[in-house]
């Protein structure tokens, strides 16, 4: 399997790769980066944010109209919510094999502390990973320290290891085989 990874131009430069590296590590999947060249739509002027439902509309057009079959990870800049949620820190849409990723909220300076490259690129790993799991077919985690606990807090994605429980690992890994049987 191989995953996209779009990284949009507000998004922090120079974090692709190591980003992209530590995903590959945490899952067990090939990821390419490139520029993102999606649509950013569903910005909600009054709220200040892009509604993450619209986005994976446009990823999942994007997909249609160039005839990609792969997942795509999209990470942007600006901060997300959805219906029923004043914020998401990502979203994913399995049957599209489309997700989201905003990084507005997961640097330091957000909540007023030092900044931190290390923390900041933990967290885009744990969340970027999360959503790929996603559209891997894995459901969310009870296990708070697995990389597929939904955090609703900065602490609790904190809080995640950058590893998969036992049980998610295997389901990860039939969902791979799955894969690699149809290919």
């Amino acid at each position: 399997m191989h995953i996209h990874i779009f990284w949009d131009s507000l998004s922090p430069a120079g974090l692709q790769m190591p980003v992209a590296r530590s995903i590959s590590s945490v899952l067990g999947v090939k990821i390419s980066v490139s520029e993102n060249n999606v649509r950013i739509t569903g910005l909600d002027m009054t709220r200040k944010q892009v509604d993450a439902q619209s986005l994976l509309d446009s990823i999942q057009a994007y997909k249609h109209r160039h005839g990609i079959d792969d997942p795509i990870l999209l990470v942007v800049h600006q901060d997300l919510f959805r219906d029923g949620n004043s914020f998401v820190f990502g979203l994913a849409r399995e049957s599209v094999g489309a997700g989201v990723v905003s990084t507005s909220r997961l640097n330091n300076e957000y909540y007023g502390r030092r900044g931190s490259d290390d923390d900041f690129i933990d967290r885009i790993v744990k969340e970027g990973a999360h959503e790929i799991g996603h559209l891997i077919g894995l459901p969310h985690c009870q296990d708070h320290e697995c990389v597929m606990f939904r955090p609703d807090t900065l602490d609790e994605l904190d809080r995640k290891k950058k590893t998969l429980c036992p049980a998610c690992r295997e389901l990860l890994d039939q969902r791979l085989a799955v894969h690699l049987d149809q290919c």
